[in-house]
């Protein structure tokens, strides 16, 4: 008789199943990106220390000369956060110019403080002189597109340089600075639900006579500060202000956004059979009266609630006179310091609060014991997979997530930060996702309402949407490991990267 072949346990196959069902929708992520650049003719380059990227329809034709359009994005973007409004101007036949203000994207020069500081118009008039010489571009047909700060920069640039064609102010920040009936030829678009200064200065640059016949601004309804870049309201009003337009292409301000998204959902599917590979099979919960648990039963909820409070709390003072403050990195500094304060306060309340406020309870600690080389090892490429699960999705279809210059030193303050903050999470958590949750969101709460009272940083509130995400990313990988009972500090450890890979990445330097 032969020998009837192996049977794999179900735990087994399904792994399988998730480890194709990701690799499959890598592959489809993949090819969503490429498509986005088909068709488009390409050129990197840095001029006069100015990263620049060259974004047209088929190589330079000297002969067809077409309107350029400069593209200057906004504080803590990046010129791929722009990417998209280059790949609609480009398709309507003109040439696009993007590049990134001093510490920002690619760019190691450190902005400074003042974001109306000449450095922008500097940089700004280095990108709009080589736009200019381009042997296929008109240099009476140039336009400026410029998002928040840049909004402000484009803005103040073509009210004094009356050459410049057309202008587009995106969420622009204030008009006091612009003088009377200049820049003439400008167009303002406003999402529906950003914040209402936004609105203001808008009407604001209308009623100083900004606009051709006073014309109102366009408000795009539905999208906030960042998603107003990826309306198609919003491309299709900057297609239509080009000087002149030879093509029809319809806009596609999602192609990439679609094509990192699909990036995402590959890397956390991948995680659950990367996990089970790493850490072996998942270990049974055991009752808690059955066996001492490291570190102690979790808090009760109230407590819990409040140690949170209480922790963050005093954290949003505590980090704005911490030398966190000064790390040269826009409000990175003061983040890197309220995480790292915060994660501490909760870790030390946890060891001293009394015995009477734990809940005895099931926790998932592992019943056996792994080799420390393999936990180790797990640990290293658990990590080196949140890099590139958190890096390569915002790269390729976000914002710049590569470390330059000052960055490199700066990445591993903030991931310190970030690991105590979420070591402190996981201890009071005792390994329930409710648990995760709650204290994650009281952090971002808290830290909201700092910045609305003025201890945190404005700028804070708008990147508080992407911090929540993040640290709810966290929460998710956080369950799929804890099924495999790995040692409390790991998730912590792959966490830190989720969290502050993107803060030391693209916050500007300074």
């Amino acid at each position: 008789m032969s020998a009837a072949p192996p049977r794999h346990p179900p735990s087994t196959r399904i792994a399988v199943l998730l480890a194709v069902l990701a690799a499959v929708t890598a592959a489809l992520g993949s090819a969503v990106l490429v498509r986005a650049d088909a068709g488009l003719s390409v050129r990197h380059l840095t001029v006069d220390g100015v990263p620049m990227t060259e974004v047209r329809v088929g190589p330079p034709t000297p002969d067809a000369r077409r309107p350029g359009v400069v593209i200057a994005h906004g504080f803590a973007g990046s010129a791929r956060l722009m990417r998209p409004i280059a790949d609609t101007v480009a398709r309507r036949g003109a040439v696009a110019l993007l590049f990134d203000f001093a510490g920002h994207g690619a760019n190691p020069a450190g902005l400074g403080t003042d974001t109306s500081s000449p450095t922008l118009a500097a940089e700004l008039d280095i990108a709009v002189g080589h736009l200019r010489a381009q042997p296929d571009v008109d240099p009476t047909q140039i336009m400026l597109v410029g998002h928040s700060m840049g909004a402000g920069a484009v803005t103040r640039y073509a009210a004094g340089h009356p050459e410049i064609a057309r202008t587009v102010a995106i969420s622009l920040p204030e008009a006091g600075e612009l003088p009377p009936g200049r820049p003439t030829e400008l167009l303002l678009i406003v999402g529906g639900a950003e914040f209402p200064g936004f609105r203001r200065a808008a009407d604001d640059a209308v009623r100083r006579g900004a606009t051709v016949g006073r014309r109102p601004a366009v408000v795009v309804p539905g999208v906030e500060h960042i998603s107003v870049l990826f309306a198609p309201r919003t491309h299709e009003e900057i297609a239509r202000w080009l000087p002149s337009v030879d093509g029809d292409a319809p806009p596609r301000p999602l192609a990439r956004l679609t094509g990192a998204a699909l990036l995402v959902v590959a890397f956390a599917v991948g995680l659950v059979p990367l996990a089970a590979l790493l850490l072996g099979r998942r270990a049974a919960a055991v009752p808690a009266a059955r066996r001492r648990v490291p570190g102690g039963p979790a808090l009760r909820g109230p407590v819990l609630l409040g140690l949170a409070v209480v922790a963050s709390g005093l954290a949003t003072a505590a980090a704005a006179i911490l030398p966190t403050s000064r790390l040269p990195l826009a409000v990175g500094g003061y983040v890197t310091g309220f995480l790292l304060v915060t994660g501490l306060l909760t870790m030390g309340g946890h060891r001293w609060l009394p015995a009477v406020t734990r809940a005895p309870g099931m926790t998932d600690e592992p019943v056996g014991r792994r080799t420390a080389a393999r936990t180790t090892g797990a640990a290293l490429a658990l990590t080196a997979y949140a890099i590139l699960a958190v890096a390569l999705p915002i790269h390729l279809g976000l914002t710049s997530a590569w470390p330059v210059g000052a960055r490199w030193w700066l990445l591993p303050l903030v991931l310190g930060a970030c690991l105590l903050f979420l070591l402190g999470v996981e201890l009071v958590a005792a390994g329930r996702t409710w648990r995760r949750l709650l204290v994650v969101a009281v952090t971002v709460v808290v830290l909201s309402t700092a910045a609305v009272v003025g201890l945190a940083p404005g700028f804070v509130l708008l990147v508080v949407p992407l911090f929540a995400v993040l640290l709810g990313w966290h929460v998710l990988w956080a369950a799929v490991l804890r099924r495999y009972a790995p040692p409390r500090w790991l998730p912590a450890v792959v966490g830190a990267a989720l969290l502050g890979w993107p803060i030391a990445t693209t916050l500007p330097l300074t």
